[in-house]
This record gives C-alpha cells, sequence and structure tokens, in this order.
C-alpha cells in the first residue's frame, strides 16, 4: 500500500514529486516501491493476474495522480493513454483539435477518420473564438498547451468552460508544460495525458504515458480499456519513471531556467527568423502563459533562414545537442519536425524544436549558436 498524498492539497508540487507513492513507513521495510516483476499472484489477495495491476503500477500512479490533482492510470505509451481516452467515444463522434498538435496523435485523428467516421474539426487551438464556435455539435476537444511543436498557448479555462456550456468532454495534453507548471483539472478539463515518457520520467530510457481524471466513471473505463486492450505499462519502467519523478522540479527549475536564457539570445540571431517561446514577451502567447502558467518550460522552437536545407545544417553541425525526436531528458535535443512525413503542414519546413536540458547553458549556447553561424 502506498501513502495517498493526493488528500494532502497542502503539499508544494516539488514535496509531492519527491514522496508521492511511497509505501508506508514500517520499520525495516523498502523506502521505495520496487519492481515487482510477477505476472501471477497468490489467490486471496487484491490482485489476480498481472494485467490487473502491479503495485509498482500503483505507486506510480499515486504519484501522478497527486501531481495533476486526479486519479491516474498508466499506459504503455503516451499514445496508447491517448487512444484509450479516444476510444470511449462513439463512432462518427466529433473533435474539435488543434490544426498543429502532436503528429502522432494528428495520425491518430486522420485513421479514426477513415476507420470510425470520425469528424475533426481542426482549429487554430490559440484563437479562442474560432475554436469556441467549432465546439457546437462536438463530443470532444482536445487541447495541447503549448502545442507541439509551433509553442501556441490556448486559453485553457475560457475553452473548457464554453465546452462545459455545451457539454464536450475536455481533454488536455500535458505533456510540455508538466503539472509543476499547469494543471489543467484545475483550470477545467475532464482528463488529462500524458506521455511519461519526456519530463516527468526524464531520463530518455522508458516509454510510458498516462491519463488523469477527476470522475470516478470516465477512471473505470478507462481501466477497463487498459485491462482488455492490454496497454499496460511494464513494472520496471513503472519504477524508472517513478525514480525520474523525485528529481522532475530540479530538473524542470535547471531546464526551463536554461531555455528562457537561451530563447532570449535566439531571438535576436541573425540566422533565424522567428523564435517561438511563450517566456519571451513579444511571443504571441506570453500574456496568456503567464495568467495560466507557473512557467513557460524547457522546449523552444526556432525557424532557421534558408529553408529546410539550412535547417537540416544546424542539426547535424551541433556537438552537445543531440539530433533525435524526442523531448524532455535531462541531454538537449534538437530535431527538424518537418522531416517525418506525417507532421502537421501547418509546421515550417525551416522549424526546428528544441529539447533544452540540463547542462551548462553557456555550454549549450556556445555549441547550438555555433551551429547556427556556420548555416548560412
Amino acid at each position: 500500500m502506498t501513502r495517498q498524498t493526493h488528500h494532502r492539497p497542502s503539499l508544494a508540487a516539488a514535496t509531492v514529486a519527491v514522496h508521492g507513492g511511497r509505501p508506508e513507513q514500517t520499520p525495516g521495510a523498502p523506502l521505495s516501491v520496487p519492481p515487482v516483476l510477477a505476472s501471477t499472484y497468490v489467490e486471496g489477495g487484491a490482485l489476480g493476474y498481472g494485467r490487473n495491476g502491479n503495485p509498482t503500477w500503483t505507486a506510480l500512479e499515486d504519484v501522478v495522480g497527486a501531481l495533476e490533482g486526479g486519479r491516474a492510470l498508466a499506459f504503455a505509451s503516451g499514445m496508447a493513454a491517448v487512444a484509450a481516452v479516444l476510444d470511449l467515444f462513439p463512432d462518427r463522434s466529433v473533435v474539435v483539435a488543434p490544426d498543429v498538435c502532436y503528429s502522432g496523435t494528428s495520425t491518430l485523428f486522420d485513421r479514426l477518420e477513415i476507420h470510425r467516421e470520425f469528424v475533426i474539426r481542426r482549429v487554430d487551438i490559440a484563437d479562442t473564438d474560432a475554436t469556441v464556435a467549432a465546439l457546437d455539435g462536438a463530443r470532444i476537444l482536445w487541447t495541447e498547451s503549448p502545442t507541439n511543436p509551433t509553442l501556441a498557448v490556448a486559453d485553457l479555462p475560457a475553452l473548457f468552460a464554453e465546452a462545459r456550456e455545451r457539454r464536450v468532454t475536455t481533454c488536455a495534453d500535458n505533456t510540455f508544460a508538466t503539472p509543476l507548471n499547469q494543471k489543467p483539472l484545475d483550470l477545467g478539463a475532464d482528463v488529462v495525458v500524458h506521455s511519461l515518457t519526456k519530463f516527468l520520467a526524464g531520463h530518455s530510457d522508458v516509454v510510458l504515458g498516462a491519463a488523469i481524471t477527476r470522475d470516478d466513471a470516465t477512471y473505470d473505463r478507462l481501466l477497463e480499456h487498459r485491462t482488455y486492450h492490454g496497454g499496460i505499462p511494464g513494472p520496471a519502467e513503472a519504477w524508472l519513471a517513478l525514480r525520474g519523478i523525485r528529481t522532475l522540479h530540479l530538473r524542470v527549475e535547471r531546464s526551463q531556467h536554461n531555455a528562457a536564457v537561451l530563447a532570449s539570445r535566439l531571438a535576436g540571431h541573425p540566422a533565424l527568423e522567428r523564435v517561438h517561446y511563450p517566456g519571451l514577451p513579444d511571443d504571441p502567447g506570453h500574456e496568456r502563459a503567464l495568467s495560466q502558467m507557473r512557467g513557460f518550460g524547457a522546449v523552444i522552437a526556432i525557424e532557421v533562414r534558408g529553408g529546410p536545407a539550412a535547417a537540416d545544417a544546424v542539426c547535424s553541425a551541433t556537438q552537445l545537442w543531440v539530433p533525435a525526436t524526442s523531448l524532455g531528458g535531462v541531454e538537449s535535443t534538437l530535431e527538424r519536425r518537418r522531416r517525418w512525413p506525417e507532421e502537421s503542414l501547418g509546421v515550417p519546413e525551416s522549424l526546428i524544436r528544441l529539447s533544452v536540458g540540463i547542462e551548462d547553458v553557456e555550454d549549450l549556447w556556445a555549441d547550438l549558436s555555433a551551429a547556427l553561424d556556420g548555416s548560412g
């Protein structure tokens, strides 16, 4: 049994990250829940089979739920969590979704249009009026804020309130912001999803996801989906993610500090056409992010002058920055997103997504600026 830290609202998120999901403090017992590598359990207890539950999952779910302020379920990947949420809705459901969002989610929307006759209304999620206008007759409002990879900021409280009036279920992918910077359930969302692979686990060594809700009926349906569709997390992966969360607040604090320094320097670089980062005072989402976020995150997007060839040259010229498709690890990574054919056409060809890590910021700047200086 783990201590239920989500029943102690006075604790700061940094404290929850360290203490959530711990076992009861029994003399001589482990301080942390170990990885329970079991598919079979002795009859008569709470667990009957390994697909139904695992103590290591429970510990991870307890701390993720406590951080987000709801009940969490861990899944085999972020996409498994996204698919489970969308699978709760019937065929021919109308979904309002960002026109630019994570490519995996966007591709799933495309498949739902083909195979289940979903109607996907794609909108500029930062345009509140246009998004609200698209809600009439919808079943689902899907949000990312900031969006992946263009970092647009949605007015989440306004959108969730308008959706609730229309009885539209609201879902928020909070991977970029993390619960340290933003809690969508507090802003009015019905369900939150995460790629735990990214900032929460934070070490580029696991693939996991999570869905979090405060609604018991939704939780039960998601649990049933996970159990019978089989998108369960591995206990070793859950244990690694749980260990990663213990330093979440330190990693996010350092990485978004680095991101703020880099974004301010990049904003004046002659090799760039544009810098996307809500922490910049002239960013279109800056004021909105100030009002609903506690920090601006650790992802920056830059548009390189000279088109995709110049952007590719930057990515291949760095020594510390790792060309890689994931994000949220302790190491800094970069990637030209349109190299993937499934990426949204709304993403500029020359856009590079930077996931800023926890290295020394001067080393990061020296490496990146040298690559940019040589891109022309």
